[in-house]
């Protein structure tokens, strides 16, 4: 069974509380859990965590995206059917709550469910019990929903689009999960654990992050959050040759976004990034994170290269083609 734990990543004192509520949720006899938290969060992270966790850890734990999958095959997908309950119902088929008895079913996009469906979930956690579709008799289940949203659910509820009773039944016991552009240096803890795994994943020994990338990381507000960050980096992994990563590798989007800042507080007179190109942004960061670490190095060029991670010569090669040097 994989550990789940070990990548809930960080040190910020909202992580740290983290962990600590979802073993107290876990050993718990809590049958709704509901978790908010901006997409990229780690959401379905913590749902496993707290199934790991908890005394059903040896049964399933079942993944449901309800904004996956259509409304018109979601009950029969969530609640099974009988034999002919419908056309092409050709034998019985178990839902995946019921595959889940005595586990945990992960319920995330949780808003998405329309109201039908909202109803007939609000009744299984009242009753313990459903109808399979086109059955007679009900299926008595033991299982521990958590659920899932990015959206507060209480606004939903005042928009009509979500059953108040059900909110308050899921309600019971909540965890928010910090956006990563709260976190601090964790953002640089997670981006090491993720070049630890990649460079297992692809053979590579990639040391780490040179410290004007790590100065971008922690300026960068990170709006898919730690998914962004993971897809990234996986991303670096697989079109860069370097053993760090440079400022050079990341999109420009990325640099157009701390950019404006970082140039206002560290420099004058440098080019402003345009909002066109890749290049244009590319080699104006470039140009600046050069400046920069030849400044800190008080022009002394193979301590500047160090600072970047380059040797000397690929220091001078950058110089003259941003117009930094001479040949």
């Amino acid at each position: 069974m994989a550990d789940y734990k070990s990548e809930l990543v960080g040190t910020h004192p909202s992580i740290q509380a983290l962990r600590k509520l979802i073993e107290r949720v876990a050993k718990s006899p809590a049958r709704t859990v509901l978790i908010y938290g901006e997409t990229g969060t780690g959401k379905g992270l913590v749902a496993r965590m707290i199934h790991q966790a908890s005394a059903r850890a040896a049964r399933e734990f079942v993944d449901i995206n309800c904004a996956a999958i259509p409304a018109s095959l979601l009950e029969s997908e969530l609640f099974g059917h009988e034999r002919g309950a419908f056309t092409g119902a050709v034998e019985r088929k178990l839902g995946l709550i019921e595959a889940a008895n005595n586990g945990s079913v992960f319920l995330d996009e949780i808003r998405e469910l329309d109201p039908p469906l909202q109803t007939k979930l609000l009744s299984l956690l009242d009753t313990q019990q459903f109808r399979r579709v086109g059955a007679v008799k009900p299926t008595t289940v033991d299982v521990r929903f958590i659920a899932a949203t990015n959206k507060v659910l209480l606004a939903e509820v005042s928009a009509g689009k979500f059953r108040e009773d059900l909110y308050y039944r899921l309600q019971v016991v909540a965890l928010n999960l910090p956006a990563l552009r709260e976190r601090g240096d964790d953002v640089l803890r997670l981006a090491q654990y993720f070049i630890s795994k990649y460079n297992v994943m692809y053979k590579r020994n990639i040391t780490g992050l040179a410290p004007e990338t790590e100065d971008i990381f922690q300026r960068y507000a990170w709006p898919g959050n730690v998914r962004e960050l993971e897809n990234l980096l996986e991303r670096i992994f697989i079109l860069e040759e370097d053993d760090l990563i440079l400022p050079q590798h990341l999109p420009a989007r990325i640099l157009r976004s701390v950019n404006a800042s970082t140039v206002a507080r560290h420099t004058e007179g440098l080019p402003a990034v345009p909002e066109g190109s890749f290049r244009d942004a590319t080699e104006a960061f470039q140009r600046l994170m050069l400046a920069r670490a030849l400044d800190a190095a008080d022009g002394n060029l193979q301590a500047a290269a160090t600072r970047l991670g380059l040797s000397r010569h690929a220091l001078r090669h950058q110089m003259i083609k941003l117009g930094l040097g001479s040949a």
